[in-house]
C-alpha cells in the first residue's frame, strides 16, 4: 500500500507539470492572439473594398479582349489550391477542420489539381494524400509581412497566366471570434464578376489605358487576398491553441484532483492496516 500511495504521487507530480506547461502555453497563445486579431480585423475593410472594388470593375461592359489573362475565364480543367494551415498542432480541431475542408473541395476534382502549401500540417496532410504538392511554404512568423507571401501569389499568378491552372483557390480558416474559426474557400482567380444593377453597369474611361491600371491593380489584389486569409488564419490557430491549453490545464486540475482524493483514501487504508496491525500485536502479547 505504501508503494501504491508512492506511485499516486508520482503521477500528481507529473500532471501537475504538465498543467504548468498547458498553462504557459495558454498565456502565450493569450498575448500572441490579440496581436493577430487586430491584424486580421484591421486587414479585413481594404481587402473587402479591393475585392468589391476588382468585381465590380469585371462586371462592366468591355472588351473581352483587352482583359488581362487573370481576368479571362475559360473552362476548368485544372485547379489550384493555396492550403494555409499552422506549422504546429495543440490547437484542438482547427487544423483537421482546414484540411477536411480542403479534402471535401478537391475530392471531386479527381488529380487535376495543384497545391501550393503553406504551414508544415497542411504539407504533410497533402504529401500523404499523393497530391501534386508544386511549393512549400513553411516558419512565417506570427508577424508576417506581406512580402513573405510575395512568392505564393507570383506562383499561383504564373500558373493561371500560363495556362498551368483554370482556377485557384485559397483555404483557411476564417476568425469569428475566439471559440469559432470558419474553415473556407475562396476563389481567387478568376475574378468573379459582381451583380450589377442596369443602371450600375456603365463604362470607365482609364488612364493611362485600361490594361496598364488593370495589370498593376490584380497582382495587388491577390497578394492582398492571400496575405489576409494568412493573417486570418494565424488569429484563427492563436485562438484555438489558447482555448485547447485552457481546457488541458482544467482537465489536468481536475485529474489532479481524483488523483489527490485517491491518495489520501490509500493514505487512510494504510495508517488503519498498521494501526490493527499493532492492536492485534498488542493483543497477542496480552494474551
Amino acid at each position: 500500500m505504501v508503494e501504491s500511495v508512492r506511485q499516486l504521487r508520482r503521477r500528481i507530480r507529473s500532471v501537475e507539470n504538465t498543467a504548468k506547461i498547458t498553462q504557459a502555453m495558454s498565456m502565450i497563445a493569450a498575448s500572441k492572439m490579440r496581436r493577430a486579431q487586430e491584424a486580421a480585423l484591421l486587414s479585413r475593410p481594404y481587402s473587402v473594398g479591393l475585392s468589391a472594388l476588382l468585381a465590380n470593375l469585371a462586371a462592366q461592359p468591355h472588351d473581352e479582349d483587352e482583359l488581362p489573362p487573370m481576368l479571362r475565364t475559360r473552362e476548368v480543367k485544372k485547379t489550384e489550391i493555396i492550403l494555409i494551415t499552422p506549422d504546429r498542432g495543440m490547437t484542438g480541431g482547427l487544423n483537421s477542420n482546414i484540411l477536411r475542408t480542403a479534402a471535401e473541395f478537391v475530392a471531386p476534382l479527381g488529380g487535376e489539381f495543384s497545391v501550393l502549401a503553406v504551414g508544415k500540417k497542411g504539407r504533410d496532410f497533402m504529401v500523404r494524400a499523393g497530391a501534386n504538392v508544386r511549393a512549400v511554404f513553411t516558419d512565417i512568423d506570427d508577424k508576417p509581412s506581406i512580402t513573405e507571401i510575395t512568392p505564393v501569389a507570383q506562383l499561383a499568378m504564373n500558373a493561371y497566366t500560363n495556362g498551368e491552372t483554370d482556377s485557384v483557390h485559397v483555404v483557411y480558416a476564417d476568425y469569428v471570434n475566439t471559440t469559432v474559426q470558419r474553415p473556407v474557400v475562396q476563389q481567387l482567380l478568376p475574378v468573379i464578376p459582381a451583380q450589377l444593377r442596369p443602371q450600375d453597369a456603365v463604362g470607365y474611361i482609364y488612364e493611362p489605358n485600361p490594361l496598364e491600371v488593370l495589370g498593376q491593380l490584380i497582382p495587388r489584389f491577390i497578394e492582398i487576398q492571400i496575405f489576409h486569409a494568412l493573417l486570418e488564419n494565424i488569429a484563427s490557430e492563436q485562438s484555438a491553441r489558447m482555448v485547447a491549453m485552457r481546457a488541458a490545464t482544467d482537465n489536468a486540475n481536475e485529474m489532479i484532483g481524483d488523483l489527490t482524493l485517491v491518495m489520501n483514501k490509500a493514505r487512510q487504508e494504510s495508517i488503519t492496516a498498521e494501526l490493527l496491525d499493532i492492536v492485534g500485536g498488542a493483543a497477542a502479547v496480552e494474551a
